[in-house]
């Protein structure tokens, strides 16, 4: 399903991935963990080259690219196996929470809009926001918008999720919203994610596989139960043990 291959991200002369090399398999969850400034959000905009990595080749499905010689249309259709969830919604203020997730399948997908109209009801239902359909985002608290940017990232039907730290801009009381959310989607929808967290009790719960970067280096790679449980690393064990004491004092 994804496969990076000695993957680097050069932002002039400062090295923020390096080397890296990934397998993940279709279905799959993977939360990627690490310090702040390891290289975990810029991994995820390098597979959509949302940023440009330096070198290295990406391959997704049936698309495989060589970040040298990549081209536009390369890119359009990478990006068409990939939907983000941002850390700041990026919801459209002009349009209701309906309306957001029906404008990629109006506007890309080119779906009629009573078609369109059906799955974004659908979506809202399954992310609990339902009586909120025509609601503008000034109406709605940060964790209903991040909901309905989860919602609008379901709508596009692409075959991989990535999440970039999608409760880092919430308050406290409402991140277990979304983590709730996300975790159903994750159970139920089967596609592949990838989700960037400091939120180590919801990685635990919902991850096939961890990642820790570090510094921009892949540190260590296993299932929940090795890296929360019987972890070797003592760097990334000392990590895991920090970050699950933060989150709980702030619940």
């Amino acid at each position: 399903m994804i496969n990076v291959k000695d993957l680097n991200m050069h932002f002039g002369e400062k090295k923020v991935l390096n080397d890296i090399n990934i397998k993940i398999n279709k279905g799959e969850v993977i939360a990627l963990i690490g310090p702040s400034g390891s290289g975990k959000s810029t991994l995820l905009r390098c597979l959509n080259f949302l940023v440009s990595p330096t070198s290295g080749e990406i391959t997704i499905d049936n698309i495989t690219i060589d970040v040298k010689k990549v081209s536009k249309k390369d890119i359009f259709k990478l990006r068409q196996k990939t939907a983000m969830v941002f850390q700041n919604y990026n919801l459209l203020k002009n349009m209701t929470a309906i309306e957001n997730i029906m404008e990629p399948m109006l506007t890309v997908q080119k779906i009629p809009k009573n078609q369109a109209e059906t799955i974004a009801l659908d979506l809202l239902k399954k992310v609990g926001l339902l009586d909120n359909k025509n609601s503008y985002p000034s109406e709605m608290s940060g964790g209903q918008q991040q909901r309905v940017g989860i919602a609008r990232a379901m709508a596009v039907n692409s075959n991989v999720i990535l999440f970039d730290e999608p409760t880092s801009s919430l308050d406290p009381e409402l991140v277990g919203d979304v983590l709730g959310v996300i975790k159903t989607l994750a159970l139920e929808s089967k596609k592949t994610m990838l989700i960037v967290t400091h939120e180590m009790k919801f990685a635990k719960e919902v991850a096939d596989k961890i990642i820790f970067l570090e510094n921009g280096f892949i540190s260590t790679i296993g299932t929940s139960h090795e890296i929360f449980v019987e972890c070797k690393n003592s760097r990334v064990s000392n990590f895991v043990n920090k970050m699950t004491e933060n989150n709980l004092e702030v619940r």
